[in-house]
């Protein structure tokens, strides 16, 4: 068993639908990216018809995850207590 390759089909989306527009097929299109089979094009395309479906109704996508810190703030008092916090929880 070889090692895996992962591919960012989302960046190949655009010519992945004018392909399909073309009018190949699924399998063909799998083929020609070197993908295992082609139910990596069918479900590409279900998650892109699922966020449309979701931008037509008014649902904005939100990033997956928990949200990063808060980056060091920049005025100069702020960043002061920034420091005197840092350096007492050293202690």
């Amino acid at each position: 068993m070889g090692k895996r390759n992962y591919t960012h089909v989302q960046a190949l989306l655009p010519e992945i639908k004018t392909m399909l527009a073309e009018g190949k097929t699924r399998q063909e299109v799998a083929e020609h990216y070197g993908f295992q089979d082609k139910q990596v094009v069918k479900k590409l395309l279900e998650r892109e018809r699922a966020r449309q479906r979701k931008l037509a109704a008014g649902i904005i996508p939100r990033p997956k995850g928990r949200p990063r810190k808060p980056a060091i703030p920049g005025d100069v008092v702020s960043k002061q207590a920034y420091e005197i916090q840092r350096l007492q929880m050293e202690n």
